[in-house]
């Protein structure tokens, strides 16, 4: 499935508002504030880091700017692994298996590499 900028814009976006929506549902324990806090930053920032690759002046910026996007996303699932490991958060209606979820996000992130979307997004402007 081929997607455009202006989707993956929305998608990542929508992401952090997920992430953000996510966190206020944690525990108010201190490594739940702390966990919370490092999920929010990088969860976040997909987005943000998205929207300044789309911006990029070269081909060059624009795969070091998806690079960091790609980190981010990364380090994003991490910490939302560490919440699941440790039951921080009680699985939603739209989320059933979270477990699950996480697995079949990493495994559509590893077949659609960043350098996939560099090819449906095309060359930045």
């Amino acid at each position: 499935m081929r997607m455009t900028t202006q989707e993956l814009n929305e998608r990542t976006f929508e992401f952090g508002i997920r992430v953000v929506r996510a966190v206020e549902f944690l525990p108010r324990s201190d490594a739940a504030r702390e966990i919370g806090r490092q999920l929010l930053r990088a969860g976040t920032s997909v987005g943000a880091n998205y929207r300044a690759a789309a911006r990029a002046k070269s081909r060059a910026d624009f795969v070091a700017k998806l690079g960091i996007v790609e980190e981010e996303c990364d380090e994003a699932a991490y910490w939302m692994e560490v919440i699941m490991a440790l039951k921080l958060l009680k699985p939603s209606r739209q989320i059933r298996n979270p477990q699950s979820a996480i697995r079949n996000h990493q495994r559509r992130r590893r077949s659609a590499s960043f350098s996939s979307v560099m090819s449906i997004t095309g060359s930045p402007r």
